[in-house]
């Protein structure tokens, strides 16, 4: 090692002295032993940057964010240009998230090496992933990204919030360098075509870019099939050129008759040409491409003749054409035109269809979408009609006929989901629904033969009617109540699981039914399993999030968060990277896509509530436990005057449909159902929002809010008459008190979403136990006690009093929602179990609830601490006798007594609880009063085995933390 040091010393030295060194014995020159010492100092300055880098990125890494980011600066401010410390500070600068100050860096690198074309490459690189598409341009010539510049202006124009801007600055100076090139005969590539197209079509140059994609330059466009067609028929939407657009949908579906996004722009534009009486010219062609279909008997001639030549075929025919004439059907009779007779009775067609392709796993969302073409009469007529076509063998001992080969089955399930999406299962009596069970459960189990050599990754053929057995329990569920149901749904789901263990759809329904009973512990196995990629932590998330916290599983609740966080914290980096390959390989009309993307996921609903959900929960369980509250608020860095959610942009990614579904119309998800949803989550995470603010402000009283440069000058500012800003607890507080009263009129609407739709909020459970006014109660004091500081205790009776009723409202309030958690949370009824989940979320709202009283009663004990101490003092030089004390530390003092013995209350009900339920012998019950246990009936008791260890996982959880927070009552003394 010391060789190497002094190796590498040797040759720096000979570097800058551009001579070979000579060891010169006279006074003048260095010795033997100073040059030596002086190797070794350069050798260790040279290792000194990337060491301490390294160093920091462990503290990174070991959760140590302020020491490692002191220790980045100290390197960062020497100004390194060596690869090794660039590089490390770069990983180091993306760990932390902070990607703008990778631009400083490479900015002072590229100052000290102006020649070094790396160093401009990666400052490029480091502008592109912060979006700085201004300063990208800045790269001298002979960088190889100059090529591009052209692009920053259209993504300039993309990212600039001014639109006039960016339609008159941005892309008209990117369509001038595009034109100057295409007068020079300059573009060859593809993606040039593409960014010329996209820079036109931003500024609504249709016509031109019509011009260019059917000129030249248009053949260019080969790598996406059928690309030109594509981008005219856009652009002749856009023009509202209808005769063009029927014409070219004519002419694509000649060609290939089953492309069906074609179908719609001929349909589109057929009707468009109806509306405006169009007519063909008497002389030449109809339009620039050709013949146009203007009345609905030529539209319709041409569907049929497409069905015409399926039927003549030898090979399996095609769906686009029958699904055509469905479409059609669908069209006229929406705008109610008599035409519609001519193209049959809706009810052949579809059993036509069938007939055809019943076989397919398609045929059901094929159908699906056109059953409201048939009259309620005929439901029955149809179905049965289907039945007939359907091959089955000889019935068995338990009287069903099964099908003999995969065909078949396919055709009979067909069958049965015509059958749900009709709403005849949900027309039978519960009776008729245990029939139609056992009839369900026996295709299913018959057809798992079909399976035998299946791998574990492939679903099994009958796995739709096991799927369905589960859905038909939780209708007898719902309507009954009977929890017994429920039961048995989840048991045939996890006998599903045996069979198919990648099932998803297994997975999500079992894990919406476990958290509407209120176990939140399997669902995280559930979810795991599911093994969600990328994006879809965005787009189901929502499915373990909205319970982790709200059914007392704590760390589960972490885990599930962390989930999500993970990928949204990535999001800008990995967005970034996609970014950068596309300028790299040129696939420029990619690149605001994915900064679409980006901008999807920042904005994300989703996202805002896990930020603020996990905040709140790490308060919750660490805030005075481990650290103080104002520590804990200080390491999140929460600012109490920073809003950072877009509540503007917000967007809900949530999928909503997620689940298979063959409920009829009337019972599905409808718009409003989405509209209120999502109204309901953003008053709920404004409400959270605002909570998380407000226990900010609470640890750190003496903070201002930052000025404006206009308020810095205080005099000015006087003689402008620029009054100071209101305290940011007061308007925090107005903006809660808002929130709430929008909150109770939106609870009043007692809105029922679908099972399988959103799952509703906690925002109806939250004020019904009164857990909201009790917090926004609690924080209001805070105001009170800020005004008492400020007034003393000799003069503030009026005060004190008010405080001390504000005292006693609190341990009132918290009395309620403690006795609203009272109750068997599980409880047996004969041989079946019966679950109160709501019980389990009014005992987490008591618990969170309790936190922010408690953070309110320890911001008040640091005021009236040192306030009784100055009124001693004053007392003690008066000699004054009284030794009364002050209204409202005899409040406070009831105030934490009080507190001490609901905690004790609280206790007791959870070890009862718990005692209660480890009682229940489950796993020696049977269901249906039989000695002897079927595997059906082991599946579903299997399922309450983990409902019952879910409980006790919550309520122990929910102790645990009411344990700590009893403790932390003890230093409440004043």
């Amino acid at each position: 090692m010391k060789h190497r040091l002094l190796t590498r010393g040797h040759r720096l030295l000979y570097n800058q002295r551009s001579r070979p060194l000579v060891v010169r014995r006279d006074n003048a020159a260095l010795t033997r032993e100073a040059l030596i010492t002086n190797v070794f100092i350069l050798s260790f300055m040279w290792f000194l940057s990337p060491v301490q880098v390294l160093k920091a990125i462990g503290l990174q890494r070991t959760g140590k964010q302020d020491e490692a980011f002191t220790l980045a600066q100290e390197v960062a401010t020497l100004e390194p240009t060596d690869d090794n410390s660039l590089q490390a500070l770069t990983i180091l600068y993306r760990e932390m998230h902070r990607p703008e100050l990778v631009t400083k860096l490479y900015e002072a690198a590229v100052k000290k090496v102006p020649l070094s074309e790396e160093y401009h490459s990666h400052l490029f690189m480091a502008y592109a992933r912060v979006g700085e598409y201004k300063k990208m341009q800045q790269p001298p010539k002979y960088c190889y990204y100059y090529s591009v510049k052209k692009n920053l202006f259209v993504l300039q124009a993309i990212s600039a919030q001014d639109e006039k801007l960016s339609q008159t600055m941005f892309l008209p100076l990117a369509e001038r360098m595009v034109e100057k090139m295409v007068k020079e005969e300059k573009i060859e590539a593809e993606a040039e075509v593409q960014l010329y197209y996209m820079i036109l079509e931003r500024l609504g140059k249709c016509v031109e870019a019509l011009d260019v994609i059917r000129g030249p330059l248009g053949e260019k466009l080969t790598s996406e099939l059928q690309s030109r067609e594509t981008k005219c028929m856009s652009l002749y939407r856009r023009l509202q050129r209808w005769p063009e657009c029927n014409s070219l949908a004519h002419k694509l579906l000649l060609k290939n008759p089953d492309d069906w996004q074609f179908y719609p722009s001929y349909f589109d534009s057929l009707f468009h040409l109806i509306d405006q009486s169009w007519s063909p010219p008497e002389e030449g062609e109809h339009c620039s491409e050709g013949s146009v279909h203007h009345t609905v008997a030529e539209v319709a001639s041409f569907v049929e003749e497409r069905i015409l030549g399926e039927d003549g075929k030898d090979s399996r025919s095609l769906r686009g054409p029958y699904l055509a004439r469905l479409e059609l059907m669908h069209r006229l009779r929406e705008r109610g035109c008599p035409e519609e007779k001519l193209l049959g009775d809706p009810l052949e067609l579809m059993v036509q269809f069938f007939g055809k392709f019943g076989d397919k796993p398609c045929c059901i969302t094929d159908l699906k979408i056109y059953l409201h073409l048939l009259c309620p009469e005929q439901h029955v007529q149809f179905v049965n009609r289907l039945g007939e076509a359907v091959p089955l063998g000889e019935q068995g001992d338990e009287g069903f006929a099964f099908p003999e080969d995969t065909k078949a089955l396919q055709r009979h399930l067909c069958v049965c989901q015509l059958s749900r999406a009709l709403g005849l299962h949900h027309a039978l009596h519960p009776d008729g629904k245990l029939r139609l069970i056992a009839e369900l459960k026996a295709h299913y189990r018959h057809g798992l033969k079909f399976g035998s050599d299946a791998l574990k990754t492939e679903l099994q053929f009958s796995d739709m009617y096991c799927l369905m057995a589960a859905h038909v329990y939780i209708d007898l569920w719902k309507e009954t109540g009977d929890e017994n149901m429920v039961w048995q749904s989840l048991g045939v789901l996890q006998e599903g699981l045996t069979a198919s263990p990648s099932n998803a759809q297994f997975k999500l329904l079992m894990l919406l039914v476990y958290c509407h009973l209120g176990a939140f512990e399997p669902v995280v196995d559930l979810y795991s399993s599911l093994d969600a990629k990328h994006v879809q932590h965005d787009t189901i998330g929502f499915l373990l999030t909205r319970y982790a916290g709200s059914l007392g599983q704590f760390a589960a609740a972490s885990q599930s968060c962390n989930f999500s966080l993970r990928f949204f914290h990535s999001n800008q980096k990995d967005t970034s990277e996609y970014i950068i390959q596309a300028y790299k390989y040129g696939a420029f009309e990619k690149i605001p896509e994915f900064i679409a993307l980006r901008n999807r996921l920042n904005q994300s609903l989703h996202f805002a509530q896990v930020r603020t959900e996990r905040m709140l929960l790490d308060l919750f369980l660490e805030a005075d436990i481990v650290l103080s509250l104002e520590e804990s608020v200080k390491a999140m860095s929460l600012c109490p005057e920073e809003d950072d959610i877009p509540w503007d942009t917000m967007r809900d990614n949530r999928d909503l449909t997620v689940f298979t579904c063959w409920d009829p119309k009337d019972r599905q998800l409808t718009e409003e159902h989405r509209r209120r949803s999502l109204e309901e989550e953003s008053v709920w995470l404004r409400l959270r929002s605002l909570t998380l603010r407000l226990l900010a402000s609470l640890a750190s009283p003496g903070h201002t809010p930052p000025q404006t440069p206009a308020q810095q000058n205080s005099e000015k500012a006087n003689e402008n008459g620029v009054a100071d800003e209101p305290p940011i607890l007061g308007v925090l507080l107005s903006q809660l008190h808002r929130t709430l009263q929008t909150a109770a009129q939106m609870a009043e609407k007692r809105t029922q979403y679908p099972l399988l739709g959103p799952p509703a909020t906690r925002l109806a459970s939250a004020l019904s136990s009164g857990s909201c006014q009790c917090q926004a109660a609690a924080l209001q004091l805070s105001v009170h006690l800020q005004d008492l500081e400020s007034a003393g205790l000799d003069e503030s009776s009026e005060l004190q009093t008010q405080i001390c009723n504000g005292f006693q409202s609190l341990v009132v309030q918290l009395r309620e929602i403690l006795n609203k958690c009272k109750g068997d949370l599980l409880e047996m009824k004969g041989s079946k179990l019966k679950t109160r989940p709501s019980l389990l979320e009014n005992l987490i709202f008591f618990v969170e609830t309790v936190c922010i009283v408690l953070w309110t009663a320890s911001h008040c004990a640091k005021i009236l601490r040192p306030l009784k101490t100055s009124l001693q003092k004053k007392k003690k030089k008066k000699k004054d006798v009284n030794t009364a004390l002050p209204a409202v530390v005899c409040g406070f003092q009831e105030l934490t007594g009080s507190l001490q013995d609901l905690l004790t209350q609280a206790l007791e009900y959870i070890k009862g609880q718990e005692t209660g339920i480890t009682a229940l012998q489950l796993a020696g019950l049977s269901l249906e009063g039989n000695t002897q246990v079927s595997d059906e009936e082991s599946f579903a008791k299997a399922a309450m085995d983990k409902v019952q260890s879910s409980y006790l996982r919550s309520l122990q959880e929910a102790g645990d933390l009411l344990k700590k927070r009893a403790e932390t009552i003890k230093n409440l003394k004043i």
